[in-house]
């Protein structure tokens, strides 16, 4: 309480003291002028010997300090004794100004006891050692100040978004001193979550606050009736709540309100001084130990330095994985690898954190990338790491992560200039050859050789856009590292992947075809359809034939795809005439040429008529001796082309299956040549 609250009750008693003494020397008022307390007017004047002594015994009851009740007497014996009604009211008029007078001078030995209190726990926070002692002290003046039954502070608890007591003072009931209110709950849980002092002189018959079962069993238990409950403030911040209590009804005085408000910013100031010292003796003692770890670490940062120049030594030197292995293993006195097999729990908690992690007796660090996992280095058999060499293995695991990437970079450009020059090969066929094969000589790329073209599709639908793609990339980089180990080409075209492979001798592009779609579908984990064209030779005296390979691949994945052999490969030799029905786009000539073109290209060259010949031979149901009279030539004639035609086209070439596809491809022939019938 300030000097400004003190003046103004202080001039208040001076004027009560002046009015007593203005009844004093005249006995009564010097007009019939100002009313009472009551509201009744004092007479104008009073006996001269009545105002002798009207006042005296008003003055002996405030000298005594005597209660309220006993200034009721001199009145009623006045009354008593039959004095005149003058002198009565005299007394009454008196009697108001020293209750009056008596009032000022209460409340000013109050202020004075509650400023005394302030003052006092004032001195107590200066000197602060144990906040429980201040806060309990706090409490206890509380208590005594306002003359309530009990006095209890509580603070807020962040974690469980709750209050709780901290400290009570005439608290008898256990159950009570427990208590936990939720924000909003009870009158406490109710300053607490608006941050404003609240007031009931009947807790149970007050609906302004949500009553639980809980908290009115407590309050019934410690018999409260009429409770104030002010906030704890630090800044904008409610911490707890301070309250005073009554187990009978009261209403609380404005001025009482307010004393308690003064409390419970001591209070809050309390606790943050009790906060600002704990967590200064904390940080003092984390400086103290940081202290000490610098001072015992020192040989060991040196050596953490010394790691630090060897691995970048290692990488400007052009050193690989495996060597960054080597010098760290030597380093931490321990066998150091590098793995793409590590426990998946333990890499995946060493990615998360940025740290090397504990598994059992070892410890992985994991080798990650842009969120892309790339494996670990595992410590073996070394538990004990201190935390210099728990960080030398994490920046080696970084090191290791940018030689990764670094040859992964190297692997990609190689793989765009192989896709380059497929894709060269694919559309711009008036390259010049000599540059074609130049270009193919740097990528260890044979284009004399025997080649297949390959066309490889996912068969998995991604769930949009973004994975697809990613799925496409895996792709291309999976075909992209085979043709590269195969000395092939491979390039990212229409929605999945073309392969230039060579064909080794004793192979076929059915069974390259379909090693080539278990080996991508292995690589991305998922199911690779691959479609393989018939070999193609000299590519670069050809430039159509890769084009056409392409084409004829891509007609043989459409085909596996329609049949649902998803995730297999073929080649278009193996369907025959039902590749050029399941086709989309039906290559009628090129059905022709693998079925009967040898046998075209053989009557083109010689002037031959074995097309013819093979045309009558299937009309007259196979039957030689019909078919010379058809021809009109001699069977043996008929024998002699029939012998060539097997030559041609194979021993097997009298087959069912091949029968019908040769049938029908003459037919194709035919239709497409009309001029040649």
């Amino acid at each position: 309480m300030s000097r400004d609250h003190v003046e103004p009750i202080e001039r208040s008693v001076t004027d009560a003291e002046s009015a007593v003494d203005a009844v004093s020397a005249t006995g009564a008022e010097p007009e019939a002028a100002a009313p009472g307390p009551s509201g009744a007017a004092a007479p104008a004047s009073a006996a001269p010997g009545a105002a002798e002594c009207v006042e005296a015994p008003f003055l002996e009851l405030l000298a005594r300090g005597a209660a309220a009740e006993a200034y009721e007497r001199p009145v009623l014996l006045a009354r008593a004794e039959g004095h005149p009604a003058d002198r009565i009211a005299a007394l009454e008029h008196a009697k108001l100004l020293a209750l009056r007078v008596r009032a000022e001078l209460e409340g000013r030995r109050r202020r004075e006891a509650e400023l005394s209190a302030l003052f006092e726990t004032a001195h107590d926070l200066a000197g602060l050692r144990d906040v429980d002692a201040v806060l309990q002290a706090i409490v206890q003046r509380a208590r005594s100040l306002l003359g309530t039954d009990v006095a209890y502070l509580s603070l807020n608890d962040p974690a469980r978004g709750d209050t709780y007591m901290r400290v009570t003072e005439g608290s008898v009931a256990a159950r009570f001193q427990q208590l936990r209110l939720g924000m909003g709950e009870g009158l406490g849980g109710l300053v607490a979550q608006t941050a404003r002092p609240y007031v009931t002189d009947d807790y149970f018959r007050d609906d302004r606050f949500r009553h639980t079962t809980t908290i009115d069993a407590g309050v019934h238990d410690e018999g409260l009736v009429a409770i104030l409950g002010v906030p704890l403030t630090l800044g904008a911040n409610v911490i707890g709540v301070l309250f005073a209590a009554d187990r009978r009804a009261r209403v609380f005085e404005r001025e009482q309100i307010a004393l308690l408000g003064s409390f419970a910013a001591l209070a809050a100031a309390a606790l943050d001084t009790a906060n600002l010292l704990t967590e200064t003796r904390s940080a003092l003692a984390r400086l103290e130990r940081a202290n000490e770890i610098i001072q015992d670490r020192s040989a060991v940062i040196e050596r953490a330095s010394d790691v630090h120049d060897r691995l970048a030594e290692l990488v400007l030197r052009g050193g690989g994985v495996h060597d960054v292995a080597a010098a760290v293993s030597q380093v931490l006195d321990g066998e150091v690898e590098f793995t793409e097999t590590a426990p998946a729990a333990a890499v995946e908690a060493s990615r998360s954190e940025g740290h090397a992690v504990r598994h059992e007796d070892d410890w992985i660090a994991a080798v990650a990338a842009g969120g892309e996992l790339l494996g670990a280095l595992v410590l073996r058999g070394h538990p004990g790491l201190d935390p210099v060499d728990q960080r030398t293995l994490e920046r080696a695991a970084m090191v290791t992560s940018l030689l990764l990437l670094a040859r992964r970079s190297a692997a990609e450009a190689e793989q765009r200039v192989r896709g380059e020059l497929l894709d060269d090969l694919l559309d711009a066929r008036d390259r010049d050859p000599r540059l074609l094969r130049d270009r193919a000589a740097r990528l260890r790329a044979d284009l004399d050789a025997t080649h297949v073209v390959l066309a490889a599709r996912l068969d998995t639908a991604a769930p949009d856009a973004d994975q697809e793609a990613a799925a496409r990339r895996r792709l291309w980089s999976a075909a992209s590292h085979l043709a590269a180990t195969r000395q092939g080409l491979a390039a990212a075209r229409d929605g999945g992947t073309v392969l230039l492979l060579p064909l080794e001798p004793g192979d076929t592009a059915t069974e390259l075809a379909r090693r080539t779609a278990r080996h991508l579908g292995t690589a991305v984990h998922e199911a690779v359809t691959v479609g393989a064209s018939a070999p193609v030779c000299d590519l670069i005296g050809h430039p159509h034939a890769v084009v056409t390979g392409y084409e004829e691949s891509r007609r043989c994945l459409q085909a596996l795809r329609l049949l649902g052999r998803s995730g297999d490969g073929a080649a278009a030799e193996d369907f025959g005439f039902l590749g050029l029905l399941l086709a989309g786009d039906r290559d009628v000539t090129g059905f022709v040429d693998r079925t009967i073109g040898k046998v075209v290209d053989y009557d083109e060259r010689r002037g031959t008529d074995l097309v013819r010949t093979l045309d009558a031979y299937f009309a007259c149901g196979m039957s030689p001796a019909r078919t010379k009279d058809r021809l009109h030539v001699h069977v043996n004639t008929v024998a002699q082309r029939l012998e060539r035609v097997g030559r041609l086209l194979g021993d097997d070439w009298q087959s069912p299956a091949r029968t019908l596809e040769i049938q029908l491809a003459l037919r194709l022939h035919a239709l497409a040549n009309p001029a040649r019938r």
